[in-house]
């Protein structure tokens, strides 16, 4: 397939919200997703990061190890999150170089329509659940600079912009 532009911050459409996905026909572009994503080395990558504005994305977290696990998610919601915080460093590929220790909740459980069409609801810890929040939050218009306070936001900000220069 192709390998997409990834939208870089402070690129206004990642602060936007996304429409729903409604009757669309999304093989191409869920195989570039994917496609983009392995190719940019990423465990996950949203719709708007490539500048589509539509509630869509794919993620593998386990393919570095070996083993590939590739999901996609169409108008996912967060059904429930475990109310333990779990602060981590994340990378995001529309910020590239810089990692944002965020806090995520350990665990939360998804619902969400599969590629074929599919109403699917699961669990997911660790890491997965990690992804998937950021992924989700990219659905929101929220980037993991949106995740810290303003002093930590405008040290990061600064930082990225001159690796930028």
């Amino acid at each position: 397939m192709a390998i997409l532009p990834i939208v870089t911050w402070p690129d206004p459409r990642l602060s936007q919200k996304c429409d729903p996905v409604e009757n669309e026909v999304l093989d191409d572009l869920i195989a570039d997703m994917f496609d983009t994503m392995y190719a940019a080395q990423g465990r996950g990558l949203a719709a708007p990061q490539v500048g589509v504005m539509k509630r869509l994305f794919v993620m593998d977290v386990t393919w570095k190890e070996g083993e590939p696990s590739p999901k996609v998610m169409i108008n996912p919601t967060i059904m429930a999150a475990e109310r333990v915080p779990v602060v981590m460093e994340e990378g995001c590929l529309s910020i590239p170089g810089v990692l944002v220790p965020v806090e995520r909740h350990k665990a939360v459980t998804v619902q969400w329509t599969a590629a074929e069409g599919d109403i699917h609801m699961d669990d997911f810890d660790g890491f997965e659940a990690r992804c998937i929040q950021h992924e989700f939050d990219h659905l929101n218009g929220v980037v993991t600079f949106d995740r810290v306070d303003a002093q930590t936001r405008a040290q990061f900000e600064t930082a990225y912009l001159e690796m930028q220069k």
